[in-house]
């Protein structure tokens, strides 16, 4: 595994733990696992991530199997800082598939689409569309191969082998999932053993954000943590209850116990 020769510590939040990367030192440690012939797995939790990790100990143990897991929440850094401890940054699914597609492009390397919205009036679906735009913008990234599986694929076992198999025979450096949350962490899971030089991040929306489905938050909203708010006010009916019943109140307690760690695990002073 990756962290078998790197020397980061991790940084415990809400039941998993995180490492203090930036964006950058992710992008810098895969492409340098990568020479050596040594693939890996990208975790990138929010709140909602958390929160149902926190209440799945099958599911939080697969997770701290992951070889990178970096704060995509803000509410993660502020959990951190809070209990003093250190996180650089946020590091956004949504972006570390662009940087990461960049750091590819300069090495030749490839990439393997999966996910993204189905195909409608005869138009390519969402993952012919990301990848092509990802080509596009990033000159020497090789293309694997894209595909949008249906939706409830990974409930049959002839479709779940027929994805997996796809996948397997492209041989990609890096496969980009966004099949949404905990579904892609068990796609990846299925195909780590068969793909042990492959890199594997699951980045839920990122795919519709890349192909122009779905529009990213403004900058300004990202930077202040409230991308969530952005997303709510645009489909307030399927995120609602997740967002304000769910994860609102599972932020605010962490939050809380990040702030009494702080203030009951003060260092000794020495004499």
């Amino acid at each position: 595994m990756l962290r078998s020769y790197t020397h980061t510590r991790r940084v415990p939040v809400g039941g998993l733990s995180i490492d203090p990367l930036t964006e950058a030192e992710v992008v810098a440690r895969v492409l340098a696992a990568l020479e050596r012939g040594r693939g890996g797995w990208i975790v990138t939790p929010n709140v909602d991530i958390l929160r149902q990790v926190a209440a799945d100990a099958a599911l939080r143990a697969k997770l701290r199997a992951a070889d990178l897991v970096v704060a995509d929440g803000a509410p993660l850094v502020w959990a951190a800082r809070l209990a003093g401890r250190t996180l650089p940054a946020r590091v956004a699914g949504s972006d570390l598939i662009w940087s990461l597609s960049r750091g590819l492009a300069a090495v030749g390397g490839s990439a393997f689409v999966l996910g993204g919205a189905p195909s409608t009036d005869g138009e390519p679906d969402g993952a012919h569309r990301a990848a092509a735009r990802l080509a596009a913008a990033c000159p020497g990234l090789r293309i694997a191969g894209a595909h949008c599986p249906p939706y409830g694929f990974d409930r049959s076992r002839r479709a779940l082998r027929s994805v997996c198999a796809r996948v397997i025979k492209a041989q990609p450096q890096m496969v980009y999932v966004g099949i949404g949350f905990p579904r892609q962490e068990h796609l990846i899971a299925s195909l780590r053993a068969s793909l042990p030089a492959t890199w594997f991040l699951g980045c839920g929306a990122a795919v519709n954000f890349v192909a122009g489905d779905v529009r990213r938050a403004r900058p300004a909203l990202q930077r202040a943590g409230l991308e969530w708010l952005d997303r709510l006010a645009r489909e307030p009916r399927r995120l609602a209850r997740r967002y304000l019943r769910e994860d609102a109140p599972f932020a605010a307690a962490l939050l809380a116990r990040s702030l009494h760690h702080r203030l009951t695990h003060r260092p000794a002073h020495r004499a």
